[in-house]
């Protein structure tokens, strides 16, 4: 007889977190990792980067490896608490509401917006009621998430069977052989990312009714024991959301399949030339606005988060004003820096670039004041190099119809503009508040489609790597969510500079970027996220695409100055 041999195999491997090398059996999942490892965390771990992949708890160690654990303060392990929290909320709908459709419709500050269709009385308070005790309730039963790679005839024909059928039209848009399936106990869906362990992992969330749907609430940023306290309603931001998920509908293009479906049958031109004119419709209807208010409007305010397309729209918002019989001058408040020298800095004692006291606030307000009672003024030109602030003789005085534009990310808040009486001025808010959705319970980022549209530019003009643009991201993001999200709700007009085609596009050019991020960059794990998000989609080509888009200002090829 032979004999048995009990020798466990062992595996090196290296936690980040306590900086230090573990031996662990072979096959051991994350989750035990977590425990051998003695992680004193204030938050439970939510996943971990495997060599910078991201990959959930249940992923199995074969090989050494480098480990680091992730919580809700990080952002994919809050990307993976928002999607495990969402098939809670689907499969409680489910279970209370068989005939019922859950729709996530829209990001905003403090959670996801959705609604459920096909309920017999409509969405209540004592339905949403329902549903956050049985959230609840499964949460507290511990359901495992579990994940299942199966042959694609097979995930299209399950999802077609539970009625989730964009999920199987995709599948066949983009001719996977395999496919995943994600189970919670005996309810199916797909969330295309890493989900937490368990349902007991979600603990935190609130549910509140809001508008016609409800507010799936996540927990707070700063405090994440806690539901998000942030109670601001941005009905401006939401109105437009609205808008825009009608007119996808109108057009037959709500999910990503569908568009797809649009490329192959070479019908994009009709969406590009169509979306170009909704661009050009509302650029119009800002500038009648604008010109309806002519007797006291004399300078509009024009902000928005990086890579949302600001400085083109200044220009076509320009022409439109132009084509009204005005003269708009453009001026950029970065021309309105402080000398170096003045510049605040930070905790950590760098210059604080992002500051609105990085500004020469005093001269601003003298200036427009100045342009208003009628007299000229020399405006500035901020030297990036020297550090310095330099007149060259460009000199403004306003005419009869005259109209200024001022274009920066501090345009919206009230303290940059505080001794310019209200009535002079009109604000602009900025945004690519992207149209379409992966499916109906699957969004896409507005934040990741002005991500993708900053790669290319980036790469195209200020010859950065995609490494270089995605360690930076997450500042400008910091920064945004600081000096600009908190003042949208100013704005007199909400611009939603997202075009329905633009991924596609924008996919050519970005996955040969993304593609190059090597494994041993903390960037990596983000890389490799766009490009799965990428996969979904067919790709588009931009020869149709006008010289005046939005597009132009990434892809080259624009008829505007930059």
């Amino acid at each position: 007889m032979q004999r048995q041999n009990n020798f466990t195999e062992m595996i090196e491997v290296f936690c980040k977190n306590t900086n230090s090398k573990l031996l662990v059996p072979f096959g051991t999942t994350l989750s035990d990792i977590v425990r051998f490892a003695g992680i004193d965390n204030p938050y439970p771990i939510l996943g971990a980067y495997i060599n910078n992949k991201v990959q959930s708890l249940n992923y199995k160690v074969f090989i050494s490896k480098r480990i680091e654990f992730i919580d809700i303060r990080n952002s994919n392990g809050r990307r993976m608490y928002a999607l495990s929290l969402m098939f809670v909320m689907y499969k409680s709908i489910k279970e209370l509401y068989p005939k019922s459709e859950l729709h996530i419709r829209h990001s905003m500050t403090n959670g996801y917006y959705v609604e459920i269709d096909n309920l017999e009385k409509g969405l209540d308070e004592g339905i949403i009621s329902e549903i956050k005790s049985k959230m609840h309730e499964i949460i507290d039963l511990d359901l495992p998430f579990t994940r299942k790679l199966i042959p694609s005839e097979d995930a299209i024909n399950l999802y077609e069977k539970i009625g989730i059928s964009e999920k199987a039209e995709l599948i066949r848009t983009t001719n996977r052989l395999y496919s995943s399936v994600d189970f919670l106990g005996d309810t199916i869906n797909n969330f295309y990312y890493e989900l937490v362990p368990s349902t007991s992992y979600l603990n935190v969330f609130d549910l509140v009714s809001f508008n016609n749907g409800a507010m799936l609430i996540m927990p707070d940023k700063k405090e994440p024991n806690l539901p998000c306290r942030n109670k601001t309603k941005q009905e401006k931001m939401f109105s437009v959301f609205q808008e825009y998920k009608d007119w996808v509908h109108i057009l037959g293009t709500p999910f990503v399949s569908e568009l797809n479906k649009v490329v192959e049958q070479k019908k994009i031109n009709d969406i590009i030339q169509i979306s170009e004119a909704l661009h050009e419709k509302k650029y119009s209807q800002i500038a009648d606005e604008i010109y309806k208010k002519k007797d006291n409007v004399k300078i509009v305010l024009l902000a928005g988060p990086s890579s949302s397309g600001k400085t083109t729209s200044c220009r076509r918002l320009a022409t439109q004003l132009a084509v009204l019989g005005l003269h708009p001058v453009q001026l950029s408040l970065d021309d309105y820096f402080l000398d170096r020298e003045f510049t605040p800095k930070d905790e950590n004692g760098e210059y604080d670039f992002e500051s609105l006291y990085a500004l020469d606030i005093e001269l601003f307000n003298q200036q427009m004041n100045d342009l208003l009672l009628g007299n000229e003024i020399t405006i500035p030109k901020f030297n990036f190099i020297t550090g310095k602030k330099i007149y060259n003789g460009n000199k403004l005085k306003m005419k009869h119809n005259s109209i200024v534009i001022v274009e920066g990310i501090h345009a919206l808040n009230p303290k940059l503009t505080s001794k310019i009486a209200r009535e002079n001025k009109y604000n602009i808010f900025v945004s690519a508040l992207t149209q379409v959705s992966v499916d109906r319970h699957n969004l896409i980022s507005s934040s990741d489609n002005r991500l993708i549209r900053r790669l290319v530019r980036d790469y195209n003009y200020r010859g950065y790597s995609a490494t270089e643009t995605l360690i930076r991201w997450q500042s400008v993001r910091d920064g945004e969510e600081k000096h600009i999200f908190p003042f949208q709700e100013n704005a007199d007009s909400i611009f939603n500079s997202s075009l329905l085609y633009e991924i596609g596009v924008l996919k050519v050019l970005a996955e040969p970027l993304l593609n190059l991020v090597p494994q041993n960059s903390v960037s990596y794990a983000e890389a490799k996220r766009l490009l799965s998000f990428l996969s979904n989609f067919k790709a588009i080509g931009h020869d149709y695409i006008p010289p005046t888009s939005i597009m132009r200002e990434f892809l080259g090829g624009s008829s505007f100055e930059y």
